[in-house]
């Protein structure tokens, strides 16, 4: 056994859902609803608590979280839209992609608004 072997062991196990969703392999509603509304309602919950608080550094982490966990569940949305009916799939697909782009202009004027901050000292 390798040093990295329990590691990759672990991370296996902790995270199989997630890996499940990665591969299409979940169900959409579940990764739709679960992973897609409820986990973006609470990164935006945490988002408007850090920017009450002025909490920079925490800010600047949340938007490099949430630029990674679009794009994970934009894939993951994606690859599961089969496992449901074609009408819901696609709805499912063409929602996610309206979410991201929303995401990233979003992301992008809370970004350029953190950089003035900095900047101002």
């Amino acid at each position: 056994m390798t040093p990295d072997e329990p590691r990759s062991l672990f991370f296996s196990l902790f995270f199989a859902p997630e890996l499940r969703a990665w591969q299409g392999r979940m169900s959409l509603p579940v990764v739709f609803w679960g992973y897609g509304v409820a986990t973006s309602m609470a990164l935006a919950i945490l988002h408007a608590t850090a920017l009450d608080a002025g909490q920079l550094a925490f800010q600047q982490v949340l938007i490099l979280i949430s630029v990674a966990y679009t794009v994970w569940i934009l894939v993951a949305i994606w690859r599961c839209a089969p496992n449901a009916s074609p009408f819901w799939g696609t709805l499912a697909r063409w929602l996610t992609v309206a979410l991201a782009l929303n995401t990233a202009l979003v992301l992008f004027f809370l970004q350029l608004e953190l950089m003035l901050r900095y900047a101002r000292g």
